[in-house]
């Protein structure tokens, strides 16, 4: 994992009940739960901040004291998302579209469809 490189998720997420899921944004009652790991990381997976950065923040959420093997949980956490097409890295910062920025309560589901049709993701 390196830790300078930026991430960003590639799929429409919700906050169902408080826990991340994936969501088809043309069917809002087709969701997708989450792993516990990968709904930490989905949130975070924003394309302006680096996986060191996500590291030092879900660090200081155990007041602390992270487990021994938090590094190593995160980034096998990391690699199967970026096998499963769920998240990218890179080495530069990347602006998420609209459809993307946020979980699905939070946009104009509407808007989002169309923006998803002119990028070529979806049809109408």
């Amino acid at each position: 994992m390196n830790k300078s490189h930026y991430f960003y998720r590639t799929a429409v997420y919700c906050e169902n009940g408080g826990q991340p899921a994936l969501c088809d944004i043309h069917n809002l009652a087709h969701i997708t739960p989450l792993e516990p790991w990968f709904g930490v990381v989905i949130p975070l997976a924003d394309g302006q901040h680096t996986l060191g950065e996500m590291l030092q923040n879900i660090s200081q959420r155990y007041q602390g004291n992270p487990p021994d093997n938090l590094e190593q949980t995160l980034a096998s956490v990391i690699e199967r998302l970026i096998e499963g097409k769920l998240l990218v890295t890179t080495s530069e910062p990347v602006t998420l579209p609209y459809y993307l920025a946020h979980p699905v309560e939070m946009l104009d589901i509407k808007k989002a469809k169309q923006l998803m049709a002119e990028d070529g993701l979806t049809q109408q």
